[in-house]
């Protein structure tokens, strides 16, 4: 979507009564696809941004970094707090004011010691729809850290209160290892990986697939 022009002077808010005596009605159609505007049966009225901003999508966002070792083999952390979902990559949810990259540099740090700069380098974009575990939309950036030495990963210093275990296994052991769901979006970062072409995963749903769903919010 194309952005506004910046010069251009912004709607001024009616209320519906206003509108209605003003000018023509907008239909549903058009109001949708207007930024302000509600595509119910109040379409056409202008709203506040404060109120706009109730009837759109919620979502939180993460931020994760995949590692390798030098033989292209998945390095994974096994958290303390999840039971069905206990391997993950180092990666957390954003905090307010945060970027993505800032987010995946900030846990990965956290989480194993290891500082990663940039450029950043896309290898997904992850999305899941709300559930009964969850009840907003999950949005999410994995980004490439690239091959660990094996003094590297000796050297990694987990935080005790989120994981207990590095291991590094090839794609096809972790896949016993695993729900379903995770170990998809690990198959198609490493595709990405190695093509080149970041991935587009958007069946992170949350509580649609009982055990299948994703793990908490704080990690990904």
């Amino acid at each position: 979507m194309n952005r506004p022009d910046a010069h251009a002077a912004p709607p001024t808010p009616t209320t519906c009564e206003e509108e209605k005596r003003s000018g023509p009605e907008i239909p549903t159609e058009s109001a949708q696809a207007r930024p302000g505007r509600r595509g119910d049966a109040s379409a056409g009225c202008w709203l506040p941004p404060e109120q706009y901003a109730e009837t759109v999508m919620k979502a939180t966002g993460f931020a994760c970094v995949h590692f390798t070792d030098e033989h292209d083999r998945p390095v994974q952390l096994r958290a303390t707090y999840s039971s069905s979902h206990p391997w993950q990559m180092a990666g957390g949810t954003m905090e307010l004011g945060e970027r993505p990259w800032q987010t995946a540099v900030r846990e990965c740090h956290e989480e194993t010691g290891i500082v990663v700069d940039g450029p950043p380098r896309l290898l997904a974009a992850v999305y899941g729809l709300p559930g009964t575990e969850w009840p907003y939309s999950t949005m999410g950036l994995v980004f490439d850290g690239g091959r660990l030495t094996d003094a590297q990963i000796q050297a990694i210093v987990l935080d005790p209160a989120e994981h207990d275990e590095v291991r590094v296994l090839s794609l096809a052991e972790w896949e016993p290892l695993m729900p379903s769901q995770d170990f998809a979006r690990l198959e198609a970062v490493m595709r990405a990986r190695r093509t080149g072409v970041a991935a587009y995963f958007d069946s992170w749903d949350w509580g649609e697939q009982g055990d299948e769903a994703p793990g908490p919010p704080a990690e990904a």
